[in-house]
């Protein structure tokens, strides 16, 4: 078989941003607040997401804890249910956008002095916003001065903005491990500029151990953790300028460079091959043919984000990812394997790609 998928209605590029559970540490009464926003969010009612942010908060439920115990596990929960296949992408979206206006009601006292500034950002490319603004209201609950700038922030701009307000600390988000390269930029770039850095989300590693290894001097598991760090005190002061190389010094090898800038070759010639060698991928339709590319490009950006950090587990991980995804629609992980294979071929030269494929073969392989 082809690595083709396309008789799986619903996208998503690469684990959903909603896969972060709540806090352990929240409000038990927010369980049942929890479930009436997750019968909005299934009836696509906003007025009736909005009404229950209002009576948890009249019910003496704190602003915090509506936030991150009632929103945010709803948020989590979608990500669950879409892996699942019981909720489409359009569901998602829908969800989604109703539990950002949910967050719009809450209130905000604005502090007399507040405690700091902070900017709150997406690093460059990544798309998945809730994850940094459920940090910024945290913030701004809390007492701080807080620039949200949303979704893929240019780290050019970033920057720009910094020059221009002066905060004491700056938390970068990213949820996809295919942006890590964008990030560590940013991350070096933002600690030049003078302030310390704070990073967060599913693409750092559920310990925070690419945090580190790309540089950041801070990391925190959740807005929780996050708002209780700052509040420690003065995050440490960024290091001297460095080099990406002093970081990461496997790029030595130049792999990471050459399979990243060959990405769209990689794509095309093992797309090319599956219609050589496989008769019925001739016969796909334009859709077919544009989502087997999709898929391709997915499996190559996750494979360089690996090599880019030395790290195989991002790359298998994201393939387990994709075959629960997979199962849950039907389509057998044994889809993957021609793809796999093919893209093997390609890289023949490049010892460390060839071995984290392996890897991920194995893992795919070892699946039930």
């Amino acid at each position: 078989m082809s690595i083709h998928t396309a008789d799986v209605d619903d996208r998503a590029d690469g684990p959903p941003a909603g896969s972060r559970p709540a806090s352990p540490h929240g409000d038990e009464r927010a369980a049942r607040w929890a479930d009436r926003l997750w019968s909005a969010v299934l009836a696509g009612d906003t007025h009736a997401a909005v009404d229950v942010v209002e009576d948890a908060l009249g019910a003496g439920l704190d602003a915090e804890a509506v936030l991150l115990d009632v929103i945010a596990a709803v948020q989590h929960r979608v990500g669950v249910e879409w892996a699942a296949n019981r909720l489409s992408v359009a569901g998602e979206h829908t969800a989604t956008a109703i539990n950002d206006r949910a967050i719009a009601a809450l209130p905000v006292g604005r502090p007399g002095t507040p405690r700091g500034r902070v900017t709150v950002a997406c690093v460059d490319q990544e798309w998945h916003a809730l994850p940094a603004r459920l940090v910024a209201e945290t913030l701004r609950l809390r007492g701080w001065q807080v620039d949200y700038l949303g979704a893929q922030v240019p780290t050019a701009h970033l920057i720009g903005h910094i020059h221009r307000t002066g905060p004491d600390a700056v938390c970068l988000s990213s949820s996809l491990a295919t942006r890590l390269p964008l990030a560590h930029r940013a991350i070096t770039a933002v600690q030049a500029a003078g302030p310390p850095v704070m990073t967060g989300g599913l693409a750092f590693g559920a310990d925070g151990r690419y945090a580190r290894l790309l540089g950041t001097d801070a990391w925190a598991p959740d807005a929780r953790a996050a708002a209780d760090r700052l509040a420690a005190g003065p995050l440490p002061r960024p290091a001297p300028a460095h080099q990406v190389i002093d970081d990461l010094p496997h790029l030595g090898d130049q792999e990471y460079t050459m399979v990243a800038g060959s990405s769209a070759r990689l794509v095309r010639d093992t797309f090319h091959a599956l219609q050589e060698r496989f008769s019925f991928v001739r016969d796909y339709t334009d859709e077919q043919r544009e989502r087997t590319a999709e898929d391709l490009a997915h499996i190559v950006d996750f494979l360089t984000a690996a090599l880019y950090v030395d790290a195989p587990e991002i790359f298998t991980g994201f393939l387990a990812w994709t075959a629960d995804v997979l199962s849950a629609r039907g389509v057998p992980v044994r889809a993957l394997m021609p793809g796999l294979d093919l893209l093997e071929e390609q890289l023949r030269d490049f010892p460390r790609a060839r071995d984290y494929i392996d890897a991920g073969r194995g893992t795919l392989t070892a699946r039930p």
